[in-house]
């Protein structure tokens, strides 16, 4: 096995059973004791694991879900390429639902200069946006949660019930090959999955260090999505997965 193929088969393991042992590397992939704390000091370093006595935990662990000012500040280049490509894929008329996420509040905001366009966001930051737009912005409408500056819960659960979209485009907080998207709260999860049930073009824009990365909620499976928008080339494997569930790659 490959050092690359072994590091994510180590990442899929230690999001089945939250902690992986240094021995249990060793044992399982039949390297010695010194390559196997190597993987570890490895995969810690690339922020894709948490070290402890021993082993490895989630990457997430010793940590709570970043603010939405922090999340916006990272990678603000990258995030604007993702945007572009996932702007390309979506219609000049129509309904567009656009997710609260950093990445896709870039998406957003390039939508708000098409005048025959209805956008529906549960993003506060993209609501407030659309006050000089010349696209029209619509509220679903819900609870605040302060981390994410997000519109969540029953309320926006019950707004989606009524709506049906030519377009989605949603954000992710963690990718697997086997599984599909995760993200870190139940409500934002039930409304990234409300959203994708009711619309016709199903965008997933996601940069390539959430690969290997689940976290806690799973809100849909590969099938779900049309497209996946991401910035680097993903392996065979993944391909093959994403071929098979009709999902379309596209690179920023």
């Amino acid at each position: 096995m490959l050092t690359d193929e072994r590091h994510r088969a180590i990442l899929r393991l230690l999001s089945e059973n939250g902690r992986v042992a240094v021995t249990e590397i060793a044992e399982r992939f039949n390297v010695s004791a010194a390559t196997a704390r190597r993987d570890a000091v490895f995969l810690a370093d690339a922020g894709k694991a948490a070290r402890s006595h021993g082993g490895l935990l989630p990457a997430k662990f010793f940590h709570g879900e970043p603010h939405f000012r922090a999340k916006a500040a990272r990678h603000m280049g990258l995030k604007a390429r993702l945007a572009r490509k996932a702007v390309g894929l979506l219609p000049h008329e129509g309904n567009v639902f656009v997710d609260a996420g950093t990445t896709c509040l870039e998406v957003g905001r390039l939508l708000l200069d098409r005048p025959d366009l209805h956008i529906f966001t549960n993003s506060i930051p993209l609501i407030y946006q659309g006050a000089e737009a010349r696209a029209t912005v619509i509220a679903i409408g819900g609870e605040v949660r302060k981390v994410s500056l997000a519109l969540t819960g029953a309320l926006a659960q019950a707004w989606l019930a009524h709506l049906r979209f030519d377009a989605a485009v949603v954000g992710a907080s963690g990718l697997d090959l086997a599984t599909g998207a995760y993200t870190t709260e139940l409500h934002e999860g039930a409304v990234k999955a409300e959203a994708l049930r009711r619309a016709g073009l199903r965008v997933l824009v996601a940069d390539a260090e959430k690969w290997d990365q689940p976290t806690a909620v799973h809100f849909a499976p590969w099938a779900a999505f049309t497209s996946l928008v991401t910035n680097a080339d993903v392996s065979r494997d993944a391909r093959l997965k994403l071929a098979a569930a009709n999902v379309r790659i596209v690179l920023a």
